[in-house]
């Protein structure tokens, strides 16, 4: 179907309306292709940086106090920064496998983190029939590169990022830990063994290296890259060059780091000619242990209050989207998908729900409404929080509600046992403080009404949805 034709009012560049028949497209009108500024016929590329375990306050782009990150501020001020971006789970593999099939965790089928030393997770992994951005991608003529940590179940039958419509491969497994069992520091090529005890020090820079090399191959087709960093999850082992540099320990040398990586991967953009036509998107999976910073959040990792579910959330594309720009609109990392596809002129799946929204017009600066009316929080497979816009409800809960990483009082682990409601109004108090719940019992009402269809939907502990994935494990709560 043809586009409608626009005119172009005052300050709106050509790549501006050709980012609004774009979006066009996204709400349903259809496109087969998209016209660079040249009128070639080339969709844009994608590179996602994906950190792991990075809060909300650890870089200097969003609190002052953070750690100096110039590289990851610069792409923040030539584009797009959220202040309230959203991932839908506070563990590494629920948010990962958001991330990249645009579904909630409980509808994609991996609700929990994977602990690859326990037998009972030999079976669990990223299910083969779920559609993912790079197999999406695939009939646009994308070739497809996945660097760093999977956590998806590499090791499982079907779960392999190859099987996931990755073209190509280099990582580990899961986490780097004696305790992930013993391919734990084997760095894979695809399905092959590239190094065995690989130095944790050196994996940041020979993924740098690796995503270089992909793009001086690759940039005269469209590609996407997911780049899923260790950085800066536990051990804390920053390679020589930073050690000491930040003068904030060895958490602000890996943040340091991870800044130095994402510098080069924008050098080698621009060296490649390409920057006019790369669309990159810098965020992290969810919100920080102890060692990091939530920058004014209540809670962190493990945790369903803001702190494990905000995380800086960036996006770069000269001259589509504006420079400088700095939004407070609710947007999550499951729209990803729908807008990767949507500047690809390709299809998202049809025969299944996603929960991902179109989001382009946001990212022009063409609207501020966020097309998620509500958001729903779970820690493992349990329901424990629902937003609707500056409302947050959290319900109530028993320690063994809890999934095995959140059982136990820890500092930063907010709300492990809750008898009753609490609610908070977002705008006024992000901190989460100050509830609410007597005072505004509509409110309330209309929330836990929200929470009793999504329960329905995507269920809970012992409920089962009309929507969920069923997984194979005995007990998923627990390790």
């Amino acid at each position: 179907m043809s586009y409608h034709s626009i005119s172009a009012s005052p300050g709106v560049t050509p790549r501006i309306m050709m980012g609004f028949a774009i979006a066009f497209w996204a709400i349903g009108f259809g496109a087969s292709s998209v016209s660079s500024a040249g009128g070639a016929k080339r969709p844009p590329n994608f590179v996602v940086i994906f950190a792991d375990d990075l809060g909300f306050g650890d870089l200097s782009c969003y609190d002052s106090r953070g750690i100096e990150t110039p590289n990851i501020d610069a792409v923040a001020q030539q584009g797009f920064r959220s202040t309230d971006f959203f991932v839908p789970a506070n563990v590494c593999s629920p948010s990962r496998a958001a991330l990249l099939t645009g579904r909630y965790p409980m509808r994609c089928g991996m609700p929990v983190a994977r602990h690859e030393s326990e037998s009972k997770y030999d079976r669990y992994g990223l299910a083969d029939d779920e559609m993912t951005i790079p197999e999406l991608l695939k009939p646009a003529g994308y070739r497809t590169l996945m660097v760093g940590k999977w956590h998806l179940g590499m090791e499982v039958d079907g779960s392999h990022p190859l099987d996931a419509g990755f073209d190509e491969h280099l990582g580990i497994p899961s986490n780097y830990g004696k305790q992930r069992g013993p391919n734990y520091n084997t760095l894979y090529r695809g399905r092959q063994v590239e190094q065995r005890n690989v130095p944790c020090e050196e994996l940041t820079k020979r993924y740098t290296d690796e995503v270089i090399q992909f793009i001086q191959r690759c940039k005269d087709q469209p590609f996407y890259i997911y780049v899923s960093h260790h950085i800066v999850h536990s051990p804390l082992l920053p390679s020589a060059g930073f050690v000491g540099k930040s003068g904030k320990g060895k958490y602000g040398d890996f943040v340091q780091e991870l800044d130095h990586s994402t510098g080069r991967i924008m050098a080698a953009i621009r060296d490649a000619g390409i920057d006019e036509n790369t669309l990159v998107v810098f965020t992290s999976d969810n919100g920080p242990t102890i060692a990091g910073s939530t920058g004014g959040l209540n809670g962190g990792k493990y945790c369903t209050m803001e702190g494990g579910h905000r995380v800086p959330g960036i996006f770069r594309w000269p001259g589509m989207i504006p420079a400088d720009q700095v939004s407070n609109t609710t947007l999550t990392s499951m729209d990803l998908l729908p807008l990767f596809c949507g500047l690809a002129g390709v299809m998202p799946p049809e025969d299944r729900k996603i929960d991902g929204k179109h989001i382009l017009p946001i990212l022009l600066g063409q609207s501020t409404e966020s097309p998620h009316k509500v958001l729903y929080y779970y820690n493992g497979t349990n329901l424990q929080a629902v937003r609707e816009g500056n409302w947050k409800l959290h319900l109530p809960r028993t320690a063994r509600d809890q999934p095995f990483w959140s059982k136990k009082k820890m500092k930063g682990r907010g709300f492990v046992e809750l008898n009753e409601h609490r609610l908070f109004n977002l705008r006024a108090d992000v901190g989460e403080t100050q509830d609410l719940a007597s005072r505004y019992p509509d409110v309330v009402a209309r929330l836990k009404q929200r929470a009793d269809e999504v329960r329905g939907e995507l269920g809970d502990v012992d409920v089962t949805g009309t929507d969920q994935r069923m997984i194979e494990l005995v007990d998923p709560q627990e390790r």
